[in-house]
């Protein structure tokens, strides 16, 4: 009888040990617990990868110049006529380059394409974060039937906290109102489990990354 005292009570002084340091510490830092394995590959690579399997489009430039070579095969590929960019970033360049696109929303309900730049290139799924923050605002990455995203190598992060850390950092306390991540492009499954891209915005995906736009 008395050894069945003992290992009870034993067994409630780890309860009650395991409680306390709980107590301690109720909020343990999940941050610094990897939720991954190391991987070794390159960022870019990776994203390349992933991007491709869900059925985005990488495209990697060294310069301005392969950009605006990429995108005039994309656009006699595909006929292009309404091409917008509110980006006065991107705007300057292809200017430079004068290749033919809409400044403003006119006719903005006839664009075939709209081009945007992003706030980060997540890796580690092959997402891309905008925000309302940038001149492209909310519609002209959802409308346009194409999408076109130019991001620097700066923006490629390998996980969804890096991109969160960039935005922290460019805006401090001023957060945009709006944060999404684009993976691949708009899809359903809603009718007769049959995937359908393009059925909630663009139904093809282009992402650019430049590593030096002059």
């Amino acid at each position: 009888m008395q050894e069945n005292i003992s290992s009870k009570e034993l067994m409630l002084k780890k309860i009650r040990k395991a409680l306390l340091e709980r107590r301690d510490n109720p909020h343990p830092n999940l941050e610094d617990t990897p939720l991954y394995k190391a991987d070794d590959e390159l960022a870019e690579i990776m994203f390349a990868e992933q991007l491709t399997a869900v059925s985005g489009n990488f495209i990697y430039c060294e310069n301005g110049i392969d950009f605006i070579e990429n995108i005039l095969q994309l656009a006699e590929q595909f006929k292009w006529r309404k091409i917008y960019c509110w980006e006065p970033e991107l705007q300057e360049l292809l200017s430079t380059y004068e290749f033919p696109f809409y400044q403003t929303d006119k006719d903005f309900e006839m664009a075939e394409v709209g081009i945007t730049m992003c706030e980060a290139l997540i890796a580690r799924n092959g997402s891309v974060m905008v925000s309302n923050q940038n001149a492209a605002g909310r519609r002209l990455s959802i409308y346009p039937h194409h999408h076109i995203v130019i991001a620097r190598t700066g923006q490629l992060v390998m996980d969804l906290k890096d991109a969160f850390k960039l935005i922290k950092q460019k805006y401090g306390t001023q957060i945009p109102s709006m944060i999404s991540t684009i993976t691949g492009p708009s899809r359903t499954a809603d009718i007769e489990k049959t995937l359908v891209l393009g059925a909630h915005g663009p139904k093809e995906l282009f992402v650019f990354l430049v590593d030096d736009f002059s």
